[in-house]
């Protein structure tokens, strides 16, 4: 039986906009490591395949409405690479994956990044394959304004291309060592990678060995065609924001059917939506447990984090439609949020008390039973072969999915009761990759 990966995204103290107001939480969360250690040996305990941390690179957004900014926590957090670096000893078996930017990072630097962590937890680190798009990004980094959405895609392609390269720099039995004989690596099995490209000029080779794993498993989210084509080719894992089935098998269909084109099989990419679970003993505490959360919304946040991803709306009614996404940075996200209104009905107000919660992933409300349904249903029809867990709040979100849902699961065959392998890559049951 196929069994679902699981990963837990580890953003700030949970996604819902007042997270860090929910009396259960830690308000200072996300600038505390052992906030964190206690999550991710708590995700570890429960057998999650791996723990992710997504990351901004700049405080984004006016502060429009007025008083938004300083009522909203998305303006402290810890910098991933360093933070699960810090984890690695604190862990055994789970994977650590760290968002980067392709777009505001140097191939080189992030290759020596990420392959570093792959060594120090033992070949359990991955890369979320980010192009960054939000205008305040590129005034931190130098720029006036982000690339064009072409460019960002062509960039992002090339980058892991390089950085690939660069983790392939020395063959998996290069390194001798032999004291005796004074011989450290085996010259013929280094390689210089002498890149040329339209956006990088990279010699290499990486001063670094071999990942343990083979390489450090990639992960992207795009859902664009531009998106799709670059994780086809080149990503291990796919992460998706999807409402409903149908659009989630369609999607599934896209990226997968690409596969034997380019020489890959179904089961080298795994692609797993995000979900965010609200789940109690029964339907009515898990609704409580919902409304409560969103009581707890400023409506100056709920409305900033909707103009983060659909553009300035103060001209237009909260209680009326919710206009087309005209602005072509915002692309794939904002898209989906549009036709979600439109499915549902939703006005502005509707729709951002809405995505509030799950930031335009989909929401199941429900007992632990109609959640592993769902879940299961997704699996079997061919829309998902594992969830990002998406937690509306730390550490009672995954409590609540770990005592509540994970049995079962379990119990279903759903999902392991240990781990299989050492590395990130044997516990996700992708291939070991190589360039050589």
């Amino acid at each position: 039986m196929k069994q679902l990966r699981l990963g837990l995204s580890m953003f700030r103290m949970g996604y819902h906009v007042a997270a860090w107001r929910h009396p259960g939480n830690q308000p200072d969360g996300s600038m505390d490591l052992a906030y964190f250690r206690g999550i991710t040996q708590a995700a570890e305990a429960a057998k999650f395949d791996l723990v992710f941390m997504a990351d901004e690179l700049a405080i984004r957004g006016a502060d429009n409405p007025a008083g938004s900014r300083c009522r909203s926590s998305h303006v402290a957090e810890l910098e991933p690479i360093t933070l699960l670096s810090a984890l690695a000893p604190l862990t055994e078996r789970i994977g650590l994956v760290s968002t980067g930017s392709t777009t505001y990072s140097e191939p080189f630097n992030l290759a020596r990044q990420v392959l570093s962590l792959d060594h120090m937890s033992g070949g359990r680190a991955g890369w979320n394959v980010v192009t960054s798009w939000g205008k305040e990004d590129a005034l931190n980094f130098g720029h006036m304004d982000t690339p064009d959405y072409d460019t960002r895609y062509d960039r992002a392609s090339e980058f892991v291309d390089v950085v690939r390269g660069l983790w392939n720099s020395f063959d998996a039995d290069a390194f001798i060592r032999d004291q005796k004989s004074g011989i450290f690596y085996d010259p013929d099995k280094m390689h210089e990678l002498n890149h040329q490209g339209q956006f990088f000029s990279v010699r290499g080779p990486l001063h670094m060995a071999r990942s343990p794993q083979g390489e450090p498993v990639i992960f992207f989210a795009g859902d664009s065609e531009a998106g799709r084509a670059v994780a086809a080719r080149a990503a291990d894992v796919v992460f998706t924001a999807k409402q409903d089935l149908a659009d989630a098998q369609a999607f599934y269909a896209s990226i997968k059917d690409r596969l034997p084109g380019l020489g890959r099989d179904d089961e080298d990419l795994l692609i797993m939506p995000g979900l965010m679970p609200i789940v109690g003993r029964t339907k009515a505490e898990a609704q409580a447990k919902y409304d409560a959360l969103q009581a707890l919304i400023d409506p100056r946040v709920g409305l900033a984090s909707l103009y983060d991803r659909l553009g300035d709306l103060s001209d237009y009614d909260l209680d009326g439609p919710v206009p087309e996404p005209k602005d072509p940075a915002f692309r794939s996200r904002a898209e989906g949020m549009y036709k979600l209104a439109q499915r549902e009905g939703y006005t502005i107000r509707q729709l951002y008390t809405t995505l509030a919660a799950g930031r335009g992933h989909r929401m199941v409300i429900g007992t632990g039973e109609e959640i592993a349904d769902e879940m299961q249903l997704w699996l079997e029809t061919r829309a998902a072969d594992g969830f990002n867990i998406i937690p509306t709040h730390l550490p009672d979100a995954l409590n609540d999915f770990t005592e509540l849902v994970l049995p079962d699961l379990q119990n279903r065959g759903l999902f392991r009761t240990e781990y299989e392998g050492a590395t990130l890559r044997e516990n996700l049951g992708l291939p070991v990759k190589s360039l050589r």
